[in-house]
């Protein structure tokens, strides 16, 4: 494994699989509702910001956190593992506090930056959305973040941003990062 994210896998310049873009308000339905909702063996997840973002559920005025949502996935035997860079909401973490799901993971590493969901290792979002309502557009018109990226069931896409995601889930650049004053233990785990 590559030390350092700075060395790029080369990606064919004609990729299998389709793409297209995703804006603003899409991003819910997209990356929610088509993606995560839908996942039935694994769940990726790289974001800088980590909230307790409410889903509504389809058909129902009720909505339920985004921990909820991967509860009920981690019930029905999804592996997930969550990549993020900064302390959860305190929603968040009262709801993780509550009942760690058995098959979440979740790592930090304050230096992470960048978005993607990939689910099942076939279709991927990455741009620049965090795991939070006013990222994905869970929020309401006028509360939502002005936000872009790339929805893609491309493999050689979805393998490359899988590469980089496991090189620094393996701590594969704790070592020579230049921010260990932040990070004492390398990737740290949430101390629930």
């Amino acid at each position: 494994m590559p030390q350092s994210l700075a060395i790029a896998p080369t990606i064919p310049s004609a990729p299998t699989g389709s793409a297209e873009l995703v804006a603003d308000a899409q991003h819910f339905h997209k990356i929610v509702r088509e993606g995560i909702l839908k996942a039935s063996i694994s769940l990726d997840i790289a974001t800088a910001d980590f909230k307790a973002m409410l889903v509504p559920e389809a058909g129902s005025r009720r909505a339920v956190s985004i921990v909820e949502v991967f509860r009920r996935l981690a019930r029905k035997g999804v592996e997930i593992r969550l990549l993020h860079a900064g302390t959860p909401s305190s929603a968040a973490l009262r709801e993780l506090k509550a009942a760690l799901p058995e098959n979440l993971v979740i790592r930090r590493c304050p230096r992470l930056h960048f978005k993607t969901v990939v689910i099942d290792a076939n279709r991927m979002y990455l741009g620049s959305a965090n795991l939070t309502g006013a990222g994905l557009g869970a929020k309401a018109d006028g509360r939502r973040n002005f936000e872009l990226g790339i929805w893609t069931t491309a493999p050689a896409l979805i393998d490359a941003v899988l590469g980089q995601f496991n090189a620094l889930w393996e701590g594969h650049q704790c070592e020579s990062c230049k921010r260990k004053d932040i990070c004492p233990e390398p990737l740290e785990e949430p101390r629930l």
